[in-house]
């Protein structure tokens, strides 16, 4: 019901831009896609497919089939396009088998490969998808490329170069393009074995030492593990360049306050700053997946972990007034799991947190994951609905928050799809056949 009245509405006052305006009840185009069209329209396919909604799927086909245009001019993120445009449309073309998703995945996929023409081929993070030139973000340090952002290339571009058949194109990305970037970071030296967030693709090295599990890091490593799954468990440089991760992710990074919450600290050159973003409440989720393929005695100590982190993202819910959790949380002078800054007390419809709540219940059926999914499901419908769709608010600690005026193409996309999976039975999108992208874009797995 959520779905389609999200939906609904988008269709209503935005089909065609990126996202739904629902205040003001209009369209928002945004700078992300570089000219691209229909960001929520490509985002909610497979969610409207599985929820089937039939009628509302079949409206959003017929726009990709009708008016979406990749000959655009503008700059993009390879990362976003990526993630949501050509996720959305392998995901739409493996669920229904339709060609037409199929087809316009392959010819955006073709328009993204300039990005790798670098000395290192590491990729740069912008292209102009008309121009087909390449450059890296105005605001990342000295020119480098992101490390979330050309290590969330695999799964979506192996996927690519399987369904083109056309070696040209398999040898030019997937293969060996995303296999290159692993090369790079193997025989770079990384600072106690974790991997900093900034890379010159241009000289290989890293540009300064911040590292986190949030923004600018996170799904790098959610790609490792995940790239194993996908490879039916073949893909052994993969489980161990994520193994080798999370032992030094735990070893430097892993912390608990004085109240004993578990969190990920982040870590910039060395020193440590007490604060965890709502994107790296993914990792409850990504670790509890990883520890089912530990040896005996880790798997334990992982599902642990995974359970401790995930009831610390919990926590930063419950401990607001609307019970959504905000940006980023604290753990230091005396605050635990609350924002004290109030530049991270928002709250923009994000799905770390339920994706988290997903896999725990599927990987445990402990049944306290689906009452905190229900207290997500009735918090959302409190603050966050408003006559024409749903929009994030301002500010988690107040009950009358102020809307943003955004229904982000991954709420339909992710937030509900999770919320949906955490209620379903096991067998629908079964966690042995599909893997999810970051986007929550679900792809098979290669059996």
């Amino acid at each position: 019901q959520m779905m389609k009245f999200a939906w609904d509405n988008y269709k209503q006052y935005a089909l065609g831009k990126n996202e739904l305006r629902p205040l003001t009840k209009n369209g928002h185009i945004g700078n992300m896609f570089g000219g691209l069209r229909g960001a929520t329209v490509v985002d909610a396919l497979d969610t409207l497919y599985i929820m089937e909604l039939e009628e509302e799927f079949q409206e959003a086909k017929k726009w990709v089939e009708k008016s979406f245009d990749l000959n655009v001019n503008g700059e993009a993120s390879l990362f976003e396009v990526n993630i949501r445009y050509i996720g959305g449309l392998l995901a739409a073309y493996y669920l229904t088998g339709e060609e037409v998703f199929k087809s316009k995945a392959l010819e955006l996929g073709e328009k993204l490969l300039p990005a790798f023409n670098t000395p290192t081929g590491i990729p740069r993070g912008v292209i102009n998808l008309g121009r087909q030139d390449t450059w890296s973000w105005g605001w990342a340090s000295a020119g480098s490329s992101i490390l979330a952002e050309f290590g969330t290339l695999h799964l979506e571009f192996l996927h690519l170069s399987e369904l083109s058949g056309n070696p040209v194109f398999a040898e030019k990305a997937s293969i060996s393009q995303v296999m290159n970037i692993r090369k790079v970071l193997n025989r770079v030296e990384k600072p106690q074995g974790l991997y900093p967030n900034f890379l010159s693709p241009v000289t290989g090295n890293w540009v300064q030492h911040h590292v986190s599990i949030g923004g600018l890091g996170d799904s790098f490593y959610e790609y490792l593990i995940k790239s194993w799954l996908m490879s039916d468990k073949k893909d052994s440089e993969a489980k161990k360049m994520y193994d080798d991760a999370l032992e030094a992710i735990e070893k430097h990074l892993v912390k608990k306050s004085a109240g004993g919450l578990t969190y990920i600290a982040e870590w910039r050159g060395g020193i440590l700053d007490h604060k965890m973003g709502h994107l790296a409440c993914f990792s409850g989720g990504m670790i509890a997946l990883g520890a089912e393929h530990a040896g005996e005695e880790r798997k334990q100590h992982y599902m642990d972990l995974a359970a401790e982190i995930t009831n610390t993202c919990h926590e930063s819910y419950t401990r607001s007034d609307t019970k959504l959790g905000p940006e980023a949380f604290r753990f230091d002078a005396g605050t635990e799991a609350m924002a004290t800054r109030l530049s991270e007390r928002y709250y923009i419809l994000r799905p770390e947190v339920v994706e988290s709540y997903m896999y725990m219940w599927r990987l445990t059926h402990d049944p306290k994951y689906r009452q905190w999914g229900w207290e997500v499901v009735k918090a959302l419908e409190k603050h966050c609905r408003v006559e024409a769709g749903f929009s994030g608010i301002r500010d988690v600690y107040t009950t009358t928050p102020t809307h943003d005026n955004m229904q982000q193409s991954f709420f339909l996309a992710e937030t509900l799809k999770y919320l949906y999976l955490l209620f379903c039975e096991d067998d629908v999108l079964s966690l042995d056949d599909w893997v999810f992208n970051t986007e929550a874009h679900p792809l098979p797995v290669n059996h």
